[in-house]
C-alpha cells in the first residue's frame, strides 16, 4: 500500500455499487475514512436491508445497515449522517448500535444525526411488505422482506399518514399515523385473502394471509421516543452546513442494477441507487457536482434472488463460498456468475458515469481454480448479439407525489425478459483481472482489494489530487459506455 493519500480523499466522495450489490462498499468507505478523517459518512439511500460487511486488520466484524461504513475507521470512529432519502428503521438501528457497542464502540448513538423528513419503517411495514412476498409465490421478486419499499409505496399513495423520524418526538402524532398503518396491514391482508394468494408459512408456501402476532402501538411509541433521544435530529439546514465545513463520503446501499427505474423490473428496490441523490443533496447545498464519484465493482458477479444474472455459473457458488452471503429467508438464494462486462458497462451509463474505479475480490481466480471467466457480450437466443441500455429516467416530481413512470418500466421489464433469455459471451480471464476491468470499463483504478480488509488493499497514485475547496470545483469530463 502507499503511503500518500489517494487522489478521492481530497473532497466529497460518493461511493456507488456498480453490481447488484455485494461489490464491496463497505471496505471501500472504511479505506477511505482510515486514509482521511471525513467529517461525515453520509447515507443517501435504501435502509436497514443494506448489508455492508467491514471486516477490520484486527478480526472484528459488522454487517452496516444504517451506520456508516466509517464507524470501525482506525484513529475512531466517524459519524453518521442518516439522510432525507433514508427510509430510518429506529429498532433495527437500536439492534446495530448494540452490536457497535459489543465491538467497542463507545456510544454509537452519539455519532448519529438524522434527518427529520426521512421517513421510518416501522413492524407494520415489515408485515404487510413480507405479505406480499409471500402472495408471490414462485414469482418472489427477491424483496429483503424488511419493509423498506412498503414504507416508500405507502408515502406515495398516502403521504400526509407515512410517519417520519420528525414524528418520533410527537407522541400523538406519531399515535394516530402507527394505527392508520395497522389499519393498512389489516387491509393488505383481506386484500391478498380474497384473491387467495396469500401464506402463512415461508415464501412460495399456500393459505391464508397471516404472520406473526401485530406490534404493540404504545410500545412502538415509547421505543420511537427513546430513538429520539439517543441520536440527534436535525433539520434541512444540517447538511448544507457540514459539506461546507469538511469533506464527506456519501455511502450508497445495494447496486445501479437493482436501481428502481435502470434496474431490471420488477427485480429491482424502491431506492434510488445511482448517484443521483448524492448529486441532489450537494446542488441542494449550493455544491454541484463537488464529489468523486467512486464505482465499485467485483472480479465476478453476483446477486441475491430473482432475475437476470446473464453470466451466472451455479459451479461457481461452490468454489467462491461467501461467509457473510448465503441464502437469506426473503431475498433467496445468493447468486454468483462470470465477470459480467455488459451489465457493468451498463450500470457506468445508468448513474451518468464515475470518475473511478476500485475493484475487490481480486484473489477470487485463484480462489476458483481457473474456473473463472469473462463475459464480453451476451447473444439473444436467435444468436443475435444483444447490448443493452439505459434510457432516462422519468422527471422526478415533488415529494409525496406519484411519478409517472408507468411505460419507463413496462421497457424495464421487457429489457428484463430479453436479459433472462440471453446468453453469455465468454472468454478465458485476463491475467490481471483489476487492469483489465478498468480499462473494459474505461476508468481509472483508484484501489484493488486482494482481500477482506483495508490492510488488503493496493491504493493507486496515477490521478493527479484535486484540492477540495469550500467554494467547491468543476468536475472533468467523464467517460462512461453508452450502447
Amino acid at each position: 500500500m502507499t503511503a500518500a493519500p489517494p487522489p478521492w480523499a481530497d473532497g466529497h466522495a460518493a461511493v456507488v455499487d456498480l453490481g447488484f450489490g455485494d461489490a464491496g462498499k463497505g471496505v471501500t468507505v472504511d479505506l477511505l475514512c482510515a486514509r482521511r478523517r471525513f467529517g461525515a459518512v453520509v447515507r443517501a439511500n435504501g435502509g436497514a436491508q443494506a448489508a455492508h460487511n467491514v471486516v477490520a486488520p484486527d478480526g472484528r466484524h459488522h454487517t452496516f445497515a444504517q451506520f456508516g461504513a466509517g464507524t470501525l475507521a482506525p484513529d475512531g470512529p466517524v459519524p453518521t449522517h442518516l439522510s432525507r432519502f433514508v427510509v430510518v428503521d429506529p429498532l433495527a438501528l437500536a439492534a446495530e448500535a448494540g452490536h457497535l457497542a459489543a465491538l467497542g464502540v463507545p456510544d454509537p448513538f452519539s455519532l448519529v444525526t438524522v434527518d427529520r423528513r426521512a421517513l421510518i419503517s416501522t413492524p407494520w411495514h415489515r408485515a404487510a411488505n413480507q405479505a406480499r412476498e409471500r402472495a408471490r409465490g414462485g414469482g418472489r421478486h427477491g424483496s429483503c422482506g424488511m419493509g423498506v419499499g412498503e414504507a416508500m409505496a405507502y408515502a406515495l399513495a398516502r403521504p400526509e399518514d407515512a410517519p417520519t423520524v420528525g414524528d418520533c418526538a410527537h407522541p400523538a402524532r406519531l399515535r394516530r399515523k402507527l394505527r392508520r398503518l395497522a389499519d393498512h396491514l389489516d387491509a393488505v391482508r383481506r386484500q391478498l385473502t380474497r384473491t387467495g394468494t396469500g401464506s402463512s408459512g415461508p415464501p412460495g408456501g399456500s393459505g391464508p394471509v397471516s404472520g406473526p402476532a401485530d406490534p404493540d402501538v404504545e410500545e412502538c411509541v415509547e421505543a420511537y421516543l427513546a430513538f429520539t433521544r439517543g441520536v440527534r435530529l436535525v433539520d434541512e439546514g444540517y447538511l448544507p452546513r457540514l459539506l461546507a465545513r469538511s469533506p464527506v463520503v456519501f455511502e450508497g446501499a445495494q447496486g445501479v442494477l437493482l436501481d428502481e427505474w435502470h434496474g431490471f423490473h420488477p427485480y429491482t428496490t424502491w431506492s434510488t441507487t445511482t448517484t443521483a441523490n448524492p448529486l441532489t443533496l450537494l446542488a441542494e447545498a449550493g455544491r454541484p457536482g463537488d464529489a468523486r464519484r467512486i464505482g465499485v465493482v467485483r472480479t465476478y458477479t453476483t446477486r441475491h434472488g430473482a432475475g437476470p444474472l446473464v453470466a451466472e455459473d451455479p459451479a461457481l457458488g461452490a468454489v467462491l463460498a461467501e461467509p457473510h452471503n448465503g441464502t437469506h429467508p426473503w431475498q433467496g438464494a445468493f447468486r454468483v456468475g462470470h465477470f459480467d462486462a455488459v451489465a457493468h458497462r451498463y450500470a457506468v451509463a445508468a448513474t451518468g458515469g464515475v470518475d473511478s474505479l476500485v475493484v475487490t475480490h481480486t484473489d477470487s481466480s485463484v480462489r476458483a481454480g481457473g474456473r473463472l471467466r469473462w463475459c464480453a457480450g451476451y447473444t439473444a437466443p436467435d444468436g443475435s448479439p444483444l447490448e443493452p441500455s439505459p434510457a432516462e429516467a422519468p422527471a422526478p416530481t415533488r415529494p409525496g407525489t406519484a411519478v409517472d413512470g408507468a411505460s419507463h418500466l413496462a421497457r424495464q421489464e421487457r429489457l428484463a425478459r430479453a436479459l433472462l433469455a440471453a446468453r453469455p459471451v465468454l472468454s478465458a480471464m485476463p491475467a490481471s483481472p483489476a487492469e483489465a476491468v478498468g480499462e473494459a470499463l474505461g476508468l481509472p483504478l483508484e484501489a484493488v482489494f486482494g482481500g477482506p480488509t483495508r490492510a488488503d488493499a493496493r491504493v493507486s497514485a496515477r490521478q493527479p489530487p484535486r484540492a477540495w475547496t469550500p467554494h467547491g470545483r468543476a468536475d472533468p469530463p467523464v467517460r462512461t459506455a453508452v450502447s
